[in-house]
């Protein structure tokens, strides 16, 4: 039987892990991207502006994680959303649509106690390299 390859993906243009995790991880061609959230990577602090500018940069985040593993946003089949107030659910559908179009990934969101330096969002991804044909059912 032959291995699976596995491979951490990092990028520069994303901010460093905060803890021992990496930014992203390739097993053959399914790319689970950690959670992100709202920090700008050039000096690693959250950025003004609450649950709206934490929203956009935690998805530029995710975006640059997925350029950096040969993807975009049409690649991913999956998100997961943590929120720390459900009350902020629509603002936070209102940014993502402009992110994510056409084909929408499968996602969940939760309301957590708390999040990573205070964030008020954090939002993984799971996508798949390569070229997708969209079918219908």
């Amino acid at each position: 039987m032959s291995s699976i390859i596995r491979k951490v993906i990092s990028t520069a243009k994303a901010p460093a892990p905060v803890g021992p995790y990496s930014q992203a991880v390739l097993v053959d061609r399914t790319v689970y991207v950690s959670g992100q959230v709202g920090i700008d990577p050039s000096n690693g602090q959250l950025v003004p502006g609450g649950v709206v500018e934490e929203a956009k940069q935690a998805l530029k985040n995710v975006g640059e994680i997925l350029k950096a593993a040969g993807c975009d946003y049409t690649n991913v089949v999956k998100t997961t959303v943590l929120l720390a107030d459900m009350n902020d659910f629509g603002t936070v559908n209102e940014i993502y649509k402009t992110y994510f179009k056409g084909c929408l990934p499968a996602r969940a969101a939760y309301q957590v106690v708390a999040l990573p330096k205070g964030s008020r969002i954090e939002i993984e991804a799971v996508a798949v390299q390569g070229p997708f044909t969209t079918a219908s059912l």
